[in-house]
């Protein structure tokens, strides 16, 4: 199995981070170049769902787990977006292999964070992923996503701590959310 050089990786990060029009046209053409590196079809997912084109998002993001099923990243992910999606228990059998990872680990965290969402256990939700972006240094804008669920979990405990507007471009998980909240994911 070939991968795409980290040059071309940190191209495709680089077109990404600044919205440039073509990023995904970019990740199409490393995808052809490198059709069974996981990492790409998990940008490419990202960058779909980000788009608001759920139905390829998560074609993208099974594939990338298909190729690398211990690619835990994109593993959570793909069961979030199930979850939203209102495939909860498929989101369950999507992250039951997450759960060899060190019970401190920021994706064990976010996983048990949302499995207690599922129940409708806000408060225990909000701890576990809470607890997750404090130990989460390896993926800043997965906190920013899971600070958007705590809020939601917050105002749905009638807690009335309001959502905090968002300043940045969408991410996938904010995205999804918004998804949720019009209930138009399928």
């Amino acid at each position: 199995m070939t991968l795409c050089s980290d040059e071309e990786m940190a191209q495709l990060l680089a077109a990404m981070q600044a919205s440039m029009p073509d990023e995904l046209g970019l990740a199409d053409r490393l995808i052809e170049a490198y059709p069974d590196d996981a990492r790409l079809h998990f940008l490419r997912g990202s960058m779909l769902a980000g788009s608001g084109r759920p139905i390829e998002a998560h074609a993208a993001l099974s594939r990338a787990v298909a190729l690398a099923p211990d690619f835990a990243l994109a593993r959570f992910q793909l069961g979030f977006f199930e979850l939203t999606s209102g495939e909860a228990s498929r989101a369950l059998a999507t992250w039951e292999p997450l759960d060899t990872l060190p019970s401190d680990h920021y994706l064990a965290h976010f996983v048990r964070g949302l499995r207690h969402l599922i129940q409708d256990h806000f408060g225990e939700a909000i701890r576990e992923l809470t607890e997750g972006i404090a130990v989460n240094e390896e993926n800043p804008p997965l906190n920013r996503d899971m600070r958007l669920i705590i809020d939601e979990c917050s105002r749905l405990a009638g807690d009335g701590a309001p959502a905090k507007p968002a300043e940045e471009e969408a991410s996938a998980t904010s995205f999804l959310l918004d998804q949720i909240e019009r209930g138009t994911t399928h």
